[in-house]
């Protein structure tokens, strides 16, 4: 494991911190039982877990609200499995037949596929085009803004490419439009800096397992007070056993089921270690990493950069090819002889690789997390450098 360069941090940060881990066995050890479901002092230190994370990772996603005095209702801090699901729930929440919905060429299959199952069903969807490096004009989601607009969704990083967009600006837009607006932080989450009342946010939805350095299976949506979305899971909640229909108020509408409680004590772990560290700082070592390793691979010949090459308005993730090479060879090669992981293909994200002429074998990506070291990339430019000398 020592050995290994781990270089695919959008897909899931790795390694995780040791209080993690730790904080994960001993938890479940400790209460691994079913949250309330019952007022024996095991169930509730669960209950109480749950919502002090639920409340840590509200104040987290509205710090300005925090700082005023006027802290938000953290029971409108659901948990989900991941970013996926949060995002199949707002939309699926959102919209019906005969709505429209703006989104971008940017996102990521969490919401374009989604989106395509209410287009099919009788909705309607404008996906709104980026420039050559892949940045949203804010006015062009002004300009796709209709009467019938009931959601405005945006990817905040993208995935492929690390832009970062202009959740400000965009807010503004749809806030003077009284168009909820909905925005995917699974890059971004624990990277960047989001305050939802600064941005105007209706719906954010997190994903656990990358910026916040928690294990898999876990993610939520953060509802704004003034929002509203309708349930779409029904089931058990603990509470009110007889009511026949799924509660109404937050957090159980947008919840059903048993909580996964090991997942959330791991993500009470990780924004821990996000805290203590500062976001500023992830956000810098990661950064000064990237510039390292863009700089090197622009030097190497037949290496081809995609997208942005700017350093601000980005996260660390970057995608590259190799002249005379399938992107899927070179994270085989990168893999099997340099022990790097990357990853490569279209990364569920079709519509921005067609943007940027990518498609139809996609790209190799590569993206730092908090736990790469100046050694790493270091070794990844000389790898890849040796790779591209034996065609290119």
């Amino acid at each position: 494991m020592e050995d290994i360069i781990y270089l695919d941090n959008a897909a899931t940060s790795f390694p995780k911190p040791d209080v993690v881990h730790d904080t994960v066995r001993d938890f479940y050890r400790a209460n691994g039982v079913n949250p309330g479901r019952t007022g024996c002092d095991l169930a509730l230190n669960a209950e109480q877990m749950i919502h002090s994370t639920r409340r840590r990772l509200s104040a987290f996603f509205n710090q300005s609200l925090l700082d005023a005095g006027t802290p938000k209702d953290p029971n409108r801090l659901v948990f989900t499995m991941n970013a996926t699901m949060s995002l199949n729930l707002v939309v699926n929440g959102m919209i019906e037949p005969g709505d429209h919905v703006v989104t971008t060429m940017l996102e990521h299959n969490s919401v374009i596929r989604p989106v395509n199952h209410k287009v099919r069903e009788g909705a309607e969807a404008t996906y709104v085009v980026p420039d050559s490096e892949g940045y949203l004009d804010p006015t062009e989601i002004r300009k796709a803004i209709r009467k019938n607009t009931k959601l405005v969704i945006v990817n905040h990083g993208s995935n492929v490419t690390g832009v970062v967009q202009d959740l400000k600006a965009i807010g503004a837009i749809c806030h003077e439009a009284g168009v909820p607006f909905a925005v995917d932080t699974a890059q971004t989450a624990g990277v960047l800096p989001i305050d939802m009342a600064e941005c105007h946010i209706s719906f954010l939805s997190f994903t656990g397992h990358k910026g916040l350095l928690a294990p898999t299976g876990t993610g939520g949506i953060c509802v704004a007070d003034d929002a509203e979305i309708r349930g779409t899971i029904y089931g058990g909640t603990g509470v009110r056993s007889a009511v026949p229909y799924h509660l109404e108020e937050y957090p159980y509408r947008l919840e059903a089921g048993t909580q996964n409680l090991a997942g959330i004590a791991g993500l009470s772990a990780g924004l821990d270690f996000v805290e203590q560290r500062g976001v500023p700082e992830i956000y810098r070592h990661e950064m000064e990493l990237l510039a390292l390793l863009q700089a090197g691979l622009a030097e190497i010949r037949g290496v081809k950069i995609w997208g942005t090459q700017k350093l601000e308005n980005r996260v660390a993730t970057m995608s590259i090819t190799i002249d005379n090479y399938d992107a899927s060879d070179v994270g085989t090669i990168l893999d099997v002889d340099y022990n790097i992981q990357t990853r490569t293909g279209l990364h569920c994200a079709p519509l921005i690789h067609e943007h940027h002429g990518t498609t139809p074998r996609g790209t190799v990506r590569l993206s730092v997390g908090p736990f790469n070291t100046k050694e790493h990339i270091e070794a990844a430019i000389r790898a890849v450098a040796e790779t591209a000398a034996d065609r290119c």
